[in-house]
């Protein structure tokens, strides 16, 4: 089966969790992956091409692009999953403004600028796969993370325009949509609950694997073979969807 073999793929957030996972994945199923993200030091332990760069402004993403273009191809294979957590957003009335900005910034504008960029790409080849990394935030509202949870919204909205502007061209876009995965960005929020709540931190994690029907929380693995999926040939009659990853609970 053809899967992702021999395709340029650019992963972003790749240094760790969800990213991380799927960059090693996709790399064991032959697929040619450029490793983005913030962190050199993250990013060297993989052992894959790597850009560290901040795809939270149009300069970060023309870098990361260009250095795949030069090192590795035309973009065939777009994973959009860097972004930062609502750990540290407040209820609206108390929100920063500077808290909304940045957590967009990132979240939605860096996807954007990306999508714009190697879709070109994709068109040219009459052939791509756009994946976002959403939340079950794109799809319900989590207290106190107004910014987090619009950015995810709004993510799931460039997925859709990208699926219908490009999808006459060979390329599908869709998005995942993990529940909570014990990564390093949910370990930051359930730190700061641990620490308003007076509990400890692995009672969070108790309390959030309770909302599972398996009784645990998924892994970035599980989530990382979605994606492959939704990166690979075989999932051509798919594009304009959010698929949720969280083991049948509602969050």
């Amino acid at each position: 089966m053809p899967g992702v073999q021999g395709r340029v793929t650019l992963v972003t957030g790749a240094g760790r969790g969800i990213g991380r996972a799927t960059a090693e994945l996709l790399t064991s199923r032959g697929a040619r992956v450029m490793a983005v993200a913030r962190s050199k030091n993250e990013l060297k332990t993989l052992g894959l091409d790597y850009v560290a760069a901040d795809l939270g402004t149009p300069d970060g993403c023309a870098f990361a692009v260009k250095q795949t273009r030069e090192r590795l191809g035309p973009v065939s294979i777009l994973v959009c999953n860097h972004g930062i957590g609502s750990a540290h957003e407040r209820v609206i009335w108390e929100q920063p403004p500077e808290v909304w900005q940045e957590t967009l910034r990132i979240n939605l504008d860096g996807p954007y600028y990306l999508s714009q960029m190697v879709v070109k790409d994709m068109i040219e080849q009459g052939y791509g796969r756009c994946v976002f990394t959403s939340s079950t935030a794109g799809e319900k509202a989590e207290y106190a993370g107004s910014a987090y949870t619009s950015a995810k919204h709004g993510l799931l909205g460039l997925m859709r325009a990208i699926s219908r502007d490009a999808g006459p061209h060979g390329v599908t876009s869709n998005a995942v949509l993990p529940g909570w995965v014990r990564t390093s960005m949910a370990e930051k929020s359930a730190g700061a609950e641990a620490e308003k709540r007076g509990i400890t931190l692995d009672e969070v994690w108790k309390e959030r694997a309770a909302l599972y029907p398996p009784g645990r929380v998924a892994t970035p693995e599980e989530v990382a073979h979605v994606i492959a999926f939704l990166s690979s040939e075989e999932s051509s009659g798919v594009s304009g969807e959010a698929i949720t990853v969280a083991l049948g609970g509602l969050v």
